[in-house]
Parts: structure tokens; sequence; C-alpha cells
């Protein structure tokens, strides 16, 4: 079975760069507190390394 991010944001981005937001909403974050689980692959791990600053990240067996 693959690995499994749980990606909570917990920062605001309302003074954060438009690519920072997109990348968010990518993530499928659209408030503080809500989190997500997505799988562990490389393109989501570029996603929580743009937003590392506003988000938390768990690794899920």
């Amino acid at each position: 079975m693959a690995a499994r991010l749980k990606v909570t944001q917990i920062k605001s981005t309302v003074s954060e760069k438009q690519n920072q937001r997109d990348t968010l909403r990518s993530l499928g974050l659209k408030r503080i507190g809500q989190s997500v689980e997505r799988e562990d692959t490389e393109q989501n791990r570029g996603y929580v390394r743009t937003v590392a600053h506003l988000v938390k990240v768990e690794e899920i067996d």
C-alpha cells in the first residue's frame, strides 16, 4: 500500500503570492484548519515544499 500525506493548512494566504494560493487550492485546501489526504508522490511533495510555511504535514501508513 502506498504511503499517504495528511496536509493541514495552519496559516492564512492573505499576504502570500498568487502561486502559493494556487498551490494550496491544487492541494484542495481552502481554509485554516482544513485537512486533506494525498498520495505521497513527487508532485505532491513539490506542492508541499512550495507552501511549507503555511501547512503542517504528517505521513500516514
